[in-house]
């Protein structure tokens, strides 16, 4: 599913990543841990297309993402990427359902299909009932599953969650953990989390450690 190959990255003459090799399988679940200033968050935004490497390739299902031109990325990047971050993101002024349907819309997904598969994935995540509320109006665990949502809503062949449960209490973290679990085994869905929390870690199929730049 993912290949990144003697990947390396500075900012000004600080070395970030340093040659790293990152490969995932297809339906795996992946954590990526260690030290903050790690590299761990670099290394995510390289392989999703949001930074570019100094040096290195990333193949992403198949396709050399280094040979795309900005506007031909930003379409992969919608088909292809789904992102979870630590703070949701949601647009304050949508409903629920709404903010789900916007990178189907972006795909070019008529209304009517973008909104059936934005429900569809709300009542899979529980808050379908919450569909019409605005993110004001949502827990924070609301929040984060509606952000979940939208990040699956295009089918991505990966997701990639920075810290996703990190502005959670440890109730909805847990229920958060396991809806990536349930998500892989229904729906053979791609994961690589960077993570501090250790139960988040230790959910994945494999912890890759990273230190100072490089994969332990």
């Amino acid at each position: 599913m993912l290949h990144a190959t003697g990947i390396y990255k500075s900012y000004g003459a600080l070395p970030i990543l340093k040659g790293m090799d990152f490969h995932v399988a297809k339906g795996e679940i992946v954590s990526l841990v260690g030290a903050s200033g790690a590299g761990k968050s670099t290394l995510l935004h390289i392989v999703g297309t949001l930074d570019k490497p100094d040096r290195g390739t990333v193949i992403l299902n198949g396709t050399d993402v280094a040979a795309l031109q900005s506007k031909e990325l930003s379409a992969f990047r919608n088909a292809h990427i789904g992102f979870v971050f630590q703070f949701h993101h949601l647009l304050p002024e949508f409903t629920a359902l709404e903010n789900v349907c916007i990178p189907a819309f972006i795909k070019r997904v008529g209304r009517k299909d973008a909104e059936r598969r934005a429900l569809e994935l709300l009542e899979r995540l529980g808050v379908a009932h919450r569909r019409d509320h605005k993110p004001g109006e949502l827990s924070g665990g609301e929040q984060q599953r509606v952000a979940v949502a939208r990040a699956l809503v295009n089918n991505p062949a990966i997701v990639l969650a920075d810290e996703p449960s990190g502005n959670l209490d440890s109730e909805n973290a847990t229920a958060l953990h396991q809806l990536f679990v349930t998500l892989r085994d229904q729906l053979n869905q791609t994961f690589v989390v960077v993570t501090h929390n250790e139960e988040l870690a230790n959910i994945a199929d494999r912890i890759v450690h990273i230190k100072d730049g490089r994969i332990e």
